[in-house]
This record gives structure tokens, sequence and C-alpha cells, in this order.
């Protein structure tokens, strides 16, 4: 097992709460322009799920659930 697989191993052992902070901490450590560009692509991705969930071609679930979803995964 490399570092990487070594890490995310240890990273998919944490909390769902723990790990959400991880992913912040990741996504703070880009460059503000990568951010932007990551922002950018995730509005987009937002702005084509709403409209999917518009024409019914989507569903909607909560946030606890995804997370119940997340813990069981």
């Amino acid at each position: 097992m490399n570092d990487l697989e070594t890490i995310t191993a240890q990273a998919l052992s944490l909390s769902i709460e723990d790990r959400e902070q991880l992913i912040e901490d990741l996504l703070a450590s880009f460059s503000p322009e990568a951010r932007e560009g990551m922002d950018v692509a995730w509005i987009r991705e937002v702005e084509s799920r709403l409209e999917a969930y518009d024409r019914g071609e989507m569903s909607a679930s909560t946030l606890e659930d995804f997370r119940r979803r997340l813990g069981n995964a």
C-alpha cells in the first residue's frame, strides 16, 4: 500500500464530521485562482442539477439522509 492509499484509508475511517473538515482543509490549501475555478465549475454543476430537478429528472434528499447514506457506505 502506498502513502496515498494509506492516507485515504485513514481518512475514510474518520467520522463524517471529521471527513467534512478534512475536505474543507484540503480545499483551503489550493490557490485562490484554483478555488475560483472550482467554485465556477461547482456553480455550473448545481445549476445543471437544479434544472434536472425542476424537469422531474432528479430527486432530492435532505442533508441528514445524505449523511446517513455516507455513514453506511
